[in-house]
């Protein structure tokens, strides 16, 4: 995970962040495909580290979406292990940076459980379900209650391990004369578990209008990006200032 949150999108729509695999057009040759995988591991770095020899963005001379795509699935700047990818990574991050001049004050995301400690740890659950199965008498209370506490113990655990996810979102005004200041306020006075907004802008849309783009970060489990839209965003008394709202981008964390 990012040790220090940074924006993972620009500005254009329509691609989707949720899959670690990714198929990438070259803007050289429109039939030319260029796929990565498992990015967050040391081969996917060592393939992205190969394919960057030589080049300084991933199509063609000059920042594109696909940069931005396969930066979202990098999780930090891999250093010296890998220069090309982490030159590529500085050189998009500035970009980015020039894109959102507030001063950051820096949070880490958690990830999910590694597999092999979650093995582990799912071995001793079994193993007790083995020594509790009686299968020539009768269930008593106590043979009820430990079930059930047991079923307890592995929903809270998958509870646990829930994924996050860091959303980009237009939020549009009326007309040129909503106060915009006091949209960003109905936005950011929704609050819920599981619900962290982040870093906004106000991009211009034309005619004199702007809209507010901004980030933020939901528990899968706990947050529905629609439910926040349709429920919250878009009712009274916020629809006072928000007209609608669009998702920018989507990625899975």
């Amino acid at each position: 995970p990012h040790t220090q949150f940074s924006p993972l999108f620009s500005f254009a729509s329509n691609f989707d962040l949720i899959s670690p695999k990714f198929r990438l057009f070259s803007s050289n040759s429109p039939q030319m495909a260029v796929t990565f995988s498992d990015l967050h591991t040391e081969s996917g770095l060592k393939s992205l580290n190969d394919f960057l020899t030589g080049k300084s963005y991933i199509s063609g001379d000059k920042l594109t979406k696909d940069d931005i795509k396969v930066y979202a699935a990098v999780l930090k700047n891999p250093g010296d292990s890998f220069p090309n990818v982490s030159q590529w990574y500085n050189c998009v991050s500035s970009h980015l940076a020039a894109s959102f001049p507030g001063k950051a004050v820096g949070v880490s995301l958690a990830g999910k459980a590694d597999p092999a400690q979650s093995a582990e740890a799912k071995s001793p659950a079994a193993d007790d379900d083995d020594d509790d199965l009686d299968l020539f008498g009768d269930e008593t209370e106590e043979d009820k209650k430990a079930a059930e506490e047991r079923e307890a113990a592995k929903k809270s655990a998958k509870k646990k391990e829930s994924g996050k996810s860091s959303v980009l979102m237009d939020v549009k005004p009326w007309d040129d004369e909503t106060d915009m200041k006091q949209l960003e306020e109905a936005v950011r006075s929704v609050e819920m578990p599981g619900l962290l907004w982040g870093a906004s802008k106000l991009v211009a849309v034309g005619y004199g209008i702007k809209k507010l783009q901004i980030m933020l970060t939901i528990v899968d489990d706990l947050v529905s990006v629609d439910t926040l839209i349709e429920e919250y965003l878009t009712v009274e008394p916020r629809n006072e200032y928000i007209q609608s709202c669009d998702i920018v981008a989507f990625n899975k964390i």
